[in-house]
């Protein structure tokens, strides 16, 4: 992790993109982040991440949901399953 003001970020952005490749790098603006380089590789990896966990909150949400619940058959023969 590397850390570098927004002045000296806009001086070596060559040199933090390359860097990004193998750490995140954090940019500051008056001493607090205003923003993270990543790799695309990285990136990707994070936003499956988020995808998964918001799946599984979506799954959770939906089996504390109150209400009548459809047998899988019934659900299986619906979507031509069966």
């Amino acid at each position: 992790m590397s850390t570098f003001s927004i002045t000296d970020a806009r001086a070596q952005l060559p040199d933090l993109v390359t860097a990004a490749e193998s750490e995140d790098v954090f940019i500051e603006r008056r001493g607090q982040r205003a923003a993270v380089l990543v790799s695309p590789k990285r990136y990707e990896e994070m936003l499956d991440a988020l995808e998964e966990v918001e799946d599984i909150a979506a799954f959770d949400a939906a089996v504390a949901e109150e209400g009548e619940n459809i047998p899988w058959a019934q659900v299986k023969a619906d979507l031509g399953w069966a």
